[in-house]
């Protein structure tokens, strides 16, 4: 092509900058009305003040107020005046009030340096963020056009050329074809986006639906030191189920509000025939097997670094905190409840409503922190909020490289009295681990310290090693000052696309939560103590059959179940099929 088109392409983006930079500064700041007939204006280029009328326009009563304080009064150069003269810049450096950072910077560099179409006041400055008037638009309007013409005159013997434009109607006539088919697709998709839209569940919410079947069966004595007669297992094979349908809606595309409806969970918690919570799965029904909203819970972002959670149903901790446990919890992951993450800091044994907070000070360091209260209690006006069990949570996730990442939680933990029975039994540890580390201090009041360290190292695409280690402080509250530690710890390799891309195997051995010392006796006189070590040892593999349906074989044993010897090992066997739609 002719030189005379290449002049062209370098002077638009300098119009277009200068239109932007311009507008853009209009719309920045307002600009005060002063009782001056005078016009001011930043002079431009060639185009000097004195050129410019100095009466104001019947519209000039319509520029909007300055962001200045009320009285005080905007300083330029008025129009007409010697002292309005001033020379060329040809560096942006030379406006003092123009910063790399801003962002502007390059658009004016490139105004002033490459195409020379801005020049600022007398005091050496731009004045960026006031208020651009219609003669100030004018005059930069002009300059760019003035330079253009420049561009176009230098180039008039080198204008468009009949070989040019012929050569243009032979390439259009060879790929009449390929442009004819892509016409035709495109018109295609215009329909089908057209009939997408206007058949969608919604423009605002996205629906996932997942049904889960669980075929399972355990092996082993019944644990808990049940009588001698009753010892013998009694769990029968059983075929279970569970389907969600989740609502995600979004009202500023950065939003979502989650609306999560569980249908006829017929999962049962194995704790009711094995004798212990030990053998529980992480989606079991909780004694619920009816229609019922699961989860409610609205985040939304706050700037560009923090996000805040709310929500009146099932606020749990992990919604709103890394859990580093991804490769193995998960409909695709364990199928225990014990190996999704650490229970003690993670899982505050009700379902929460309340308010969390994360912020992300870099890719290497985020901070999360919420607090939660039972959600049975929290709407009662005689426990509230504040008044009845509750959450607190902090953490701190550390993610040295991208590779590797570390979690550093602390989560406080209170439970009120249950003499009575009315309200739930005690679940310090989050349905799983002994008897004893559920409920250190039977159904008196109790407050946990619990401190969490999680790791996840992503040593290679196929190998993920991660783990945890818990430690909790118990307080007895009322009743008694009676104190108790429970530990729980596991170590948890992920091997992802195992014998086929998109495939899952895992590996979790753990000692779920034990109390180790504790020097509160129930009414015998017997030490609410854990006498042994429990170990949790499991193996999963996940197949992914295509896009939506994945079987997950899965088998673990407890030793010594409620980390007594006395107890004989348990084993389940279980198959997971997941739809997700």
């Amino acid at each position: 092509m002719s030189k005379v088109l290449w002049n062209y392409l370098l002077v638009i983006p300098a119009l277009f900058s200068g239109l932007v930079v311009l507008s853009s500064a209009a719309s920045a700041a307002e600009v005060e009305k002063t009782a001056q007939p005078t016009q001011q204006v930043i002079p431009i280029n060639k185009i000097t003040p004195a050129t410019i009328a100095q009466k104001s326009s019947p519209e000039s009563s319509l520029v909007p107020v300055n962001t200045e304080p009320l009285g005080s009064t905007v300083k330029l150069p008025v129009l007409g005046t010697p002292s309005d003269r001033i020379e060329q810049v040809t560096s942006v450096s030379q406006l003092s009030d123009v910063q790399p950072t801003d962002w502007a910077f390059q658009a004016l560099q490139s105004l002033v340096e490459r195409y020379g179409v801005i020049a600022g006041y007398p005091d050496g400055t731009f004045k960026g963020n006031r208020a651009l008037t219609r003669y100030e638009f004018a005059a930069g309007l002009n300059a760019a056009l003035d330079r253009l013409n420049e561009l176009i005159a230098s180039s008039t013997g080198e204008l468009v050329r009949k070989e040019d434009l012929a050569t243009v109607q032979k390439l259009q006539e060879q790929f009449a074809s390929e442009l004819a088919t892509l016409r035709g697709r495109i018109d295609a998709l215009e329909t089908r986006q057209a009939k997408i839209e206007g058949n969608q569940f919604s423009t605002t919410t996205k629906l996932i639906g997942e049904a889960t079947f669980l075929v399972a069966d355990t092996f082993g004595e019944r644990a808990n030191n049940t009588a001698t007669n009753d010892t013998n297992d009694v769990t029968q094979t059983f075929f279970a189920y569970r389907a969600r349908l989740n609502f995600q809606t979004s009202f500023t595309g950065r939003d979502q509000l989650t609306t999560l409806l569980t249908a006829g969970n017929k999962i049962p918690n194995l704790g009711a025939t094995t004798g212990t919570q030990m053998t529980r799965f992480t989606i079991d029904s909780d004694g619920r097997d009816d229609t019922y909203l699961s989860q409610l819970t609205y985040r939304f972002p706050l700037g560009s670094k923090a996000t805040v959670w709310v929500g009146p149903r099932a606020l749990q901790p992990a919604v709103f905190t890394p859990t580093l446990n991804g490769a193995i919890a998960g409909i695709n992951g364990a199928v225990s409840r014990f190996a999704t993450f650490n229970h003690t800091v993670y899982r505050p044994g009700f379902d929460g409503a309340g308010l969390a907070f994360g912020y992300k000070f870099s890719d290497q360091l985020q901070l999360s922190l919420g607090y939660i209260a039972d959600n049975n209690q929290a709407p009662n006006p005689t426990r509230g909020l504040f008044n009845g069990t509750n959450l607190a949570l902090a953490q701190l996730t550390i993610s040295p490289t991208r590779q590797l990442d570390f979690g550093l939680t602390y989560t406080r933990k209170y439970y009120i009295d249950n003499t009575t029975g009315a309200e739930p039994n005690f679940n310090v540890t989050g349905g799983t681990g002994s008897a004893f580390a559920r409920n250190p201090f039977e159904q008196n009041s109790t407050t946990t310290d619990n401190f969490g360290f999680q790791f996840n190292w992503r040593t290679t695409r196929s190998l993920i090693l991660g783990g945890w280690f818990g430690y909790t402080r118990a307080h007895q509250n009322r009743g008694g000052d009676s104190d108790a530690t429970i530990i729980n710890t596991a170590v948890t390799v992920g091997l992802p696309d195992l014998f086929k891309k998109g495939n899952v195997g895992g590996i979790i051995v753990g000692i779920p939560p034990k109390v180790t010392s504790s020097d509160y006796r129930n009414n015998a006189g017997l030490l609410r103590e854990d006498p042994s070590t429990s170990l949790h040892i499991e193996a999963f593999y996940t197949y992914r059959m295509n896009d939506n349906i994945t079987v997950t074989p899965d088998f673990y044993v407890i030793t010594k179940p409620e980390h007594n010897d006395n107890n004989d090992p348990i084993w389940v066997g279980a198959l997971r099929t997941t739809f997700t739609f």
